[in-house]
C-alpha cells in the first residue's frame, strides 16, 4: 500500500483543512495509538508543538486519539523536533509526535511521528498508521487539555551541553534568529547554561510570525544585525530547529555545504552523506581532501538512512538539516550550532576562513507551483527537455528536477559554471513544467 498523507516529512498541510482536519488528526492519533499498543505492554507517547496558533488544537486532538486507543500521553508543550527526537529515544516513550511545519508560514502545520529509537518512523509504519486511520473516523472526537511538564526541556539541554568536549571560547559574540519559532525560549537557556553571552532575535511568537521575514528562509534580517553589531557571527534557525543556517562576520551566507565543507575537515569524516541538491563545488573540494560524497533523494530522512547503512557520521542538506549521528537521531539546528562554535572554539579562526576554499558553482533553484503531482517521466516534453540541457551542459553541469514533499511545488535545480547557463536551463525547464502543470 503506498502513503497518501505521509510525505518526506510526515504530514503537512494547512490547519483545519484536510488532512489536518479535527477528524483526520484524531484519526492518526487513534491509528498511532493502536499501533504502538502492539509494540508495548506500557506504551506512552510524547507531544511537542512549535510557536503555530494551531498547534495546541492539533495535539490535542492526536492526544484525545491515542487516549481513545488507551495509550497515555506527556506533553512537552512548545519544544524542537530535534528534542522530541532525542527525549523519545531516551525517555519512557514507545513514540513521539511532534506538531510543526518546520519552514512553512504559520497558516500550515504538520505531524511528525518518531518511534522509540528516535528515528522517524518508517515507511511501512507510517502505511499501516493510514490503513488503521480508517477503523478510526467513526465515534466521538475529542480534543484533550494538557500541562506541560518542564523538565523535559532541561534534560534536553542538559544532552546538548554534554555534546561538546570542552568549553566554548565565551569571547565569541554570536545573533541568534530564533525564527519566531521552537527555539526562542530554548536557545537562550542553553547560550546562558554554556556561559555564551548572544544577542537573540525574532524571539517573540504571537502564533501568527513564525518564520515570517525572520529564520533560516529570510537571513536578511540576521545579516543586518550581524554587520550592525560586528558580532562574530550569526546563526538562524527555523521554525522547528532541526536546521541551522549562518552569517559570518563579512555578512556572507553560510549554508549546509559550507557546514558539512568545514565540520567534515576538523572532525576527520572520511566520509559525507549529503543529497541531489548539494553543490558539485562541496564534492569537489571534499574529494581534494580524501573525503568521499554519498548522495541521497532530498529529505534528512533518507541521509539518515544512508548514514547508518554505511556507518557515516556526518551528512546533511544544503537547507541547513545537518546530522551529527554520533549525538543525534535527526537534524539538530541548536546541536549544529554549538558544533560550529565548538570548531571555532578549538581553531582559534573565523567562519569566513573556515569555509574558504570549496568552490561554490552557480546554482538556482526555481519552485514552480503545479496541480496535481503527475510522474515527471509522463509530463509531455520535459524529459525532451531535461535532455537537451544535459547535452549542452555537456558534463559540466547537473540538473535535478523533483516535487517537493511537503508543498505542492514542483522544483528545478540547474548548476553550471556560468550564472547565464544555469538561468537559461533553469528558465526553459520551469516554462515546460509551467506549462504543462501550472496553477
Amino acid at each position: 500500500m503506498a502513503r497518501h498523507l505521509f510525505g518526506t516529512d510526515g504530514i503537512r498541510g494547512v490547519a483545519g483543512a484536510y488532512p489536518l482536519d479535527d477528524t483526520t488528526v484524531f484519526a492518526v492519533g487513534a491509528a498511532l495509538g493502536e499501533l504502538v499498543g502492539g509494540l508495548d505492554p506500557r506504551p506512552e507517547v510524547l507531544i511537542g508543538i512549535d510557536t503555530r496558533a494551531s498547534g495546541p488544537q492539533l495535539a490535542g486532538l492526536i492526544a484525545g486519539g491515542l487516549e481513545r486507543a488507551g495509550v497515555p500521553v506527556c506533553f512537552a508543550g512548545v519544544i524542537t523536533t530535534p528534542a522530541v527526537a532525542h527525549l523519545t529515544q531516551h525517555g519512557r516513550f514507545v513514540a513521539g509526535v511532534m506538531i510543526s511545519a518546520s519552514h512553512n508560514p504559520f497558516q500550515d502545520n504538520g505531524i511528525k511521528v518518531f518511534a522509540h529509537s528516535g528515528f522517524k518512523l518508517p515507511d511501512e509504519l507510517e502505511e499501516r498508521i493510514e490503513a488503521g486511520m480508517a477503523r478510526q473516523r467513526t465515534g466521538l472526537i475529542q480534543s484533550l487539555s494538557m500541562n506541560d511538564d518542564p523538565s523535559l526541556v532541561q534534560n534536553y539541554i542538559e544532552h546538548l551541553a554534554a555534546c561538546l568536549p570542552s568549553p566554548l571560547n565565551q569571547a565569541l559574540r554570536v545573533v541568534v534568529d530564533c525564527a519566531n519559532g521552537a527555539a526562542y525560549q530554548i536557545a537562550p537557556r542553553l547560550f546562558e547554561r554554556l556561559g555564551l553571552a548572544a544577542e537573540f532575535i525574532a524571539n517573540r511568537p504571537d502564533g501568527r510570525n513564525i518564520n515570517l521575514a525572520c529564520g533560516s528562509l529570510h537571513l536578511d534580517l540576521l545579516r543586518r544585525r550581524v554587520l550592525e553589531s560586528g558580532a562574530d557571527l550569526g546563526v538562524a534557525f527555523d521554525g522547528d530547529a532541526d536546521r541551522a543556517l549562518f552569517i559570518s562576520h563579512s555578512g556572507r551566507d553560510v549554508n549546509g555545504d559550507a557546514v558539512l565543507w568545514m565540520a567534515a575537515r576538523h572532525f576527520r569524516a572520511p566520509l559525507v552523506v549529503t543529497t541531489t541538491m548539494a553543490n558539485l563545488g562541496l564534492e569537489k573540494a571534499l574529494a581534494r581532501e580524501g573525503i568521499g560524497v554519498v548522495r541521497t533523494p532530498v529529505g534528512d530522512k533518507y541521509v539518515l538512512e544512508e548514514m547508518l547503512r554505511r556507518s557515516a557520521e556526518l551528512g546533511g542538506e544544503q537547507s541547513g538539516h545537518i546530522i551529527f549521528c554520533r549525538h543525534a537521531t535527526t537534524g539538530d539546528g541548536l546541536l549544529t550550532a554549538l558544533k560550529v562554535l565548538e570548531v571555532l572554539t578549538a581553531t582559534g579562526r573565523t567562519l569566513d576562513q573556515l569555509t574558504d576554499g570549496m568552490p561554490v558553482y552557480p546554482q538556482t533553484i526555481r519552485n514552480i507551483p503545479v496541480r496535481a503531482r503527475v510522474p515527471l517521466e509522463q509530463v509531455p516534453n520535459l524529459g525532451d527537455a531535461i535532455q537537451a540541457s544535459e547535452k549542452a551542459l555537456a558534463g559540466r553541469g547537473r540538473i535535478v528536477v523533483r516535487y517537493s514533499g511537503t508543498e505542492p511545488l514542483a522544483r528545478v535545480m540547474v548548476e553550471a559554471e556560468t550564472p547565464e547557463e544555469v538561468e537559461l536551463h533553469a528558465g526553459r525547464l520551469a516554462q515546460v513544467i509551467s506549462e504543462q502543470l501550472g496553477t
